[in-house]
């Protein structure tokens, strides 16, 4: 079978190359899958997506006519896919179920110390020769509260490695995972949470109940110097109310991997436009803020095991196999 793959990183594209050689023809592309570009995907029966292309009704209705049975996204999150309209056309979807969750885990934890010990600040003063230590003073974490938001596989290994700074576990989820249980985290409401967590990071799925779970008014009840990490979906947090508890003074820093309107600009090279997003303008403009482009699952054991399960759905769907990938089974 050749298959599309659209939305395909430089780095990631060698990976799905030699995954798809033994048994399957790819065309790898960078464009991500959109309504402006659903003609290339013109006359392939299997297109795996990356997390940012734009699956709503138009544009799965355009997949299924120009003969796409197969869509298959490189990602867990699927909350750009209707999947009711999907069923409805007789589209198979699945996604990657899991993967490693100490990239994600890891990379919360890089953004939370580099906003801690003001990493970038003495970066760019060094490199112009500049060694004074004002305004570079960091806390220890040990002895601190770390609040988890979410405790599935990503949240527990974030737990883990709050453990061994020695901080105090909080955690918050609508069931308790004994894993983080034995770890000696507390569940609590998630009011509690952000009013006693030193550190806060979000791992949980977007969903109507999560959207902007991190609310203006939750933000309110978080400590002054709180660090706050979103290494999850954009749209957990309501990004203008962050603006404005930001140009209040509040909060020691803010990490974002994520945004709520990051599609059609991250993973691509905007520094030649002019910026029509006003709120992530302004947050870059937060020295205590590090925007990254949604990164944390970059991780060559990650995607590795993204890419080896997107083929797997590949040979799923061929032999009409359902697994814990798939989102809407294969039409009898």
């Amino acid at each position: 079978m050749e298959i599309l793959a659209t939305g395909v990183q430089r780095d990631e594209r060698p990976l799905l190359e030699s995954a798809f050689a033994p048994r399957h023809d790819v065309r790898c592309l960078e464009t991500t899958l959109t309504a402006d570009t659903l003609p290339l995907a013109m006359g392939y029966e299997a297109v795996s997506t990356s997390v940012n292309a734009v699956l709503d009704a138009p544009v799965l209705e355009g997949l299924v006519r120009g003969g796409t049975r197969l869509l298959t996204q490189r990602s867990t999150g699927y909350n750009n896919i209707d999947l009711d309209h999907a069923e409805r056309l007789g589209l198979t979807v699945a996604r990657v179920a899991e993967y490693s969750p100490y990239a994600v885990a890891e990379f919360a934890w890089t953004l939370a110390c580099a906003l801690n010990r003001r990493i970038v600040r003495a970066a760019m003063r060094t490199r112009d020769f500049d060694f004074r230590l004002d305004g570079l003073l960091g806390r220890d974490f040990h002895g601190r509260t770390a609040g988890i938001i979410g405790t599935g596989r990503i949240g527990t290994a974030v737990a883990a490695i709050a453990g061994g700074y020695g901080m105090r576990l909080l955690g918050w989820d609508i069931a308790v995972n004994p894993e983080c249980s034995e770890l000696g985290m507390e569940y609590v409401e998630l009011d509690r949470l952000c009013r006693e967590a030193d550190v806060i990071s979000l791992h949980v799925p977007l969903m109507p109940s999560t959207h902007h779970l991190i609310s203006a008014r939750r933000l309110a009840e978080m400590k002054d110097d709180v660090l706050l990490v979103n290494t999850s979906r954009g749209a957990l947090v309501d990004s203008g109310a962050l603006v404005d508890a930001l140009k209040e003074g509040r909060l020691g820093g803010v990490g974002l991997d994520v945004y709520e309107e990051e599609a059609g600009v991250f993973f691509y090279d905007k520094s030649l436009e002019v910026m029509t997003d006003d709120v992530l303008a302004r947050l870059m403009t937060f020295t205590n803020v590090l925007v990254t482009s949604h990164q944390a699952y970059f991780t060559v054991d990650a995607v590795e095991q993204i890419v080896a399960a997107t083929v797997r759905n590949v040979d799923d769907y061929l032999a009409g196999r359902i697994t814990e990938c798939t989102l809407v089974p294969k039409s009898p």
